[in-house]
């Protein structure tokens, strides 16, 4: 089967956007494929510092003959219609079509579409261009006297050259007649930038990796990184040392070099003195280069390893130097930094927070602090932490984003504050809190574990959750520009993996009753948010919230509810993630006041396994035929059947099934709602499952439409109480199956 073989080459492709071009070019040209119902065995794309490269394999040499049937309007429908009808077919009067009948609907107008099957050059030629034309880069590019022309192509940088040939690996590929922007396609393309400039021509795929490896390419980008990892591994090995391994580093280096080549260079021992993850940082970010610690150690060594893009004639030791010089300069910089930083208490710094804006609708990060602190020294008792600790880390917890070395690496906040707290005396649980109150930062991130750290975490999350929702700042899509659905899932992790209690609604509640009336005029009316002003959220709040004026109530509580509803689509994720149903966990949530994750997920746990059971099944099935008579009779009627069964009506009723069922209801309901309060969810399902037998004899001996209308009533208020008595523990209505 024949193949193809496609190659961009370009004056530069940046690190970063290499993966997702290849990825991109691969789908682009398939997918048209495809579309046009050009099926492959299979396809891989490849990308370096110059070049995309594409091999589509088993591709037919032509394309099959398509016979489609196209209805068009009905027979005497409007000009229009027609006309429309047959542009669409390609077809020029109506001569052409055929016409059949549909026994309900009459007459209609058909069209016979045949088409021959085409050459897949042919349609290579058609494709690629437009692909090329089109290409979806982050950012591009015009140049040279063409740039100037309406429509010239945009490139992430200018394109050099095109190879594109398909044919058989038996015989001589062709090359895919097409040309852009006056760059036609070929067979000609060129080696390393340096190493092999010359032209080199290829054909097959084969040929044109054995090609490029021969002048200096290393085209898989996959092997370009196990090249740079075990070259490095070795070289440390043997100078008696250790790699720090750095995935994200070793796939933006594989991706600035199509030849590596690992060299080893130092710098004085001195600098070990600054912290290690800033010199890691200093040498990471500024030459793209590994540190390397002493063997068995986790002390860093005064060395590092940087990857080449050259085979050099004196062995590299011009680009070490250069290197040294480098990073020499760099070390010295944060060596100031450190010691500036050092000498500046981090409380003293807390002013300049008041001048960094943090949201133009938020305040400043200085005001930011303050609610913070406030926060978490309420959480700390809930969190078995000391509310003055909490407080106090909370208060310290953003001074060093006004340190000179987070200044330079922002990514080592929280670290660097850490380190500093530390070295002025704070408590061991503040200066950790500094560090841990980011985390977690992503899904394989740990989740703090001191409860000075949870604390300050929790308050900084929800604080952060908060205020965007007070200013309807909300995630949209797959637009979350202020990662609320990040710090959602921190909240989240950090209460169900630490075993958290925590009345969620109450606490955002409170908060989002200060931010009213923190932005209310002055001198307005004070007023009160109360449990009944909040019940329209579903959930339940304890004790009384001050805000402003009664239109406040409303909107706090409508908000209050919309985070809560938010926090229950993070967990539905995170739950799913761990295996739980869907529709269990709408079932919990269906409840009110479902705002302690930490029940909400024990109580999903114990109604899986309860469902896993034929006891659990069977009930199921009868909770929702009940639930399904109810809503069918309660249409009919036009009314809710949810008072309590009349006992003297289902004694003299006769039907012994009946009284059985009654009976168990009452015992089952208290039993369930008793071991609820005792949060013993599993006894809950144990006391359901007693429901099993009576509820399955009811529905074979009873008929709940009886003929007297007193009898019916009961019956159907009889299924109601036993909807009633689930629901002590979930909505069964809304589990599937």
């Amino acid at each position: 089967m024949p193949d193809l073989l496609l190659e961009l080459l370009s004056e530069e492709i940046p690190a970063r956007m290499q993966r997702r071009a290849a990825e991109d070019l691969k789908k682009l040209v398939t997918d048209a494929l495809v579309e046009r119902g050009f099926l492959y065995e299979g396809a891989k794309a490849f990308a370096t510092p110059r070049r995309l490269a594409l091999h589509v394999a088993g591709l037919p040499a032509r394309g099959e003959a398509v016979r489609e049937e196209r209805r068009g309007p009905k027979v005497g429908a409007p000009d229009a219609a027609v006309q429309g009808f047959l542009r669409s077919a390609g077809l020029t009067s109506l001569d052409q079509a055929t016409t059949i009948t549909d026994p309900k609907k009459g007459e209609f107008y058909l069209a016979v579409i045949e088409r021959a099957g085409r050459e897949t050059l042919d349609v290579l030629a058609e494709i690629l261009p437009q692909i090329i034309r089109s290409f979806p880069w982050p950012k591009s590019m015009r140049w040279g006297a063409a740039s100037a022309q309406p429509g010239a192509l945009r490139w992430v940088r200018p394109l050099q050259s095109i190879v594109a040939t398909f044919g058989p690996e038996t015989e001589t590929p062709e090359v895919v007649p097409f040309e852009v922007d006056g760059i036609k396609a070929g067979t000609l393309t060129r080696g390393h930038r340096f190493l092999a400039p010359e032209t080199i021509e290829v054909r097959r795929f084969d040929d044109y990796v054995q090609a490029l490896e021969r002048a200096k390419v290393v085209l898989d980008a996959d092997r370009r990184k196990d090249i740079i990892l075990h070259d490095a591994r070795d070289l440390a090995f043997a100078r008696g040392l250790d790699l720090v391994e750095d995935e994200g580093l070793l796939e933006e280096v594989a991706g600035l070099v199509e030849w590596p080549v690992v060299l080893m260079g130092s710098f004085d021992e001195a600098f070990l003195d600054i912290p290690a993850e800033a010199i890691r940082a200093t040498i990471r970010a500024n030459q793209k280069c590994f540190v390397l610690r002493k063997s068995g150690s986790e002390e860093l060594a005064p060395a590092f390893l940087l990857v080449s893009n050259l085979v050099a004639t004196d062995g590299g030791a011009a680009i070490t130097a250069g290197n040294e010089r480098v990073v020499r300069a760099r070390l010295s910089d944060a060596k100031f930094f450190w010691e500036t930083d050092k000498a500046i208490k981090l409380e003293s710094r807390l002013s300049k927070l008041d001048t960094i804006v943090f949201h133009e609708k938020l305040g400043t990060q200085g005001e930011r602090v303050k609610r913070i602190a406030a926060l978490a020294k309420e959480l700390a008792p809930l969190v078995s932490a000391d509310p003055a600790l909490a407080e106090r880390a909370a208060n310290l917890a953003k001074a060093d984003l006004v340190t000179e070395m987070v200044g330079e690496f922002p990514e080592l906040q929280g670290l660097m504050g850490r380190k500093y707290a530390a070295l002025q005396g704070e408590p061991d649980s503040v200066a950790a809190a500094i560090e841990e109150h980011y985390k977690p930062v992503g899904p394989s991130d740990r989740v703090p574990t001191d409860p000075v750290s949870i604390a300050v975490a929790l308050a900084d999350k929800l604080d952060t959750l908060v205020g965007f929702w007070a200013i309807d700042e909300k995630p949209t899509g797959s637009k979350d520009p202020f990662a609320l659905r990040r710090a959602a899932l921190g909240v989240i992790r950090s209460l169900i993996e630490r075993s958290l209690r925590l009345s969620l609604g109450e606490i955002v509640a409170r908060q989002f009753a200060i931010a009213e009336r923190r932005g209310a005029p002055q001198g307005s009316a004070a007023g009160e948010i109360r449990e009944q002003d909040l019940g329209t959220s579903g959930f339940h709040f304890s004790g009384v919230i001050e805000t402003e004026g009664q239109a406040a109530h409303s909107a706090v509580a409508q908000r209050v509810a919309d985070l809560l509803a938010f926090f229950a689509d993070r967990l539905k994720v995170y739950l799913r993630d761990q295996g739980a149903r869907h529709d269990l966990i709408d079932a919990v949530f269906a409840l009110p006041g479902q705002d302690d994750l930490l029940m909400v997920v024990r109580r999903v746990e114990a109604l899986g396994q309860f469902l896993g059971t034929d006891d659990g099944k069977n009930l199921l099935a009868g909770v929702k035929r009940a639930s399904n008579i109810l809503r069918i009779e309660e249409k009919k009627d036009g009314r809710a059947y949810d008072a309590e069964p009349d006992p003297a009506l289902i004694a003299s009723s006769g039907q012994p099934e009946e009284q059985a069922l009654a009976q168990a209801l009452t015992a089952a309901r208290a039993d369930a709602s008793a071991a609820v309060a005792a949060e013993d969810f599993a006894g809950a399902m144990r006391a359901l499952s007693r429901l099993r037998a009576p509820v399955d004899a009811f529905f074979d001996k009873v008929t709940v439409n009886a003929d007297d209308p007193a009898v019916r009533a009961n019956r159907l208020a009889l299924l109601n109480a036993l909807r009633a008595a689930t629901r002590e523990v979930a909505d069964f209505s809304r589990i599937e199956g």
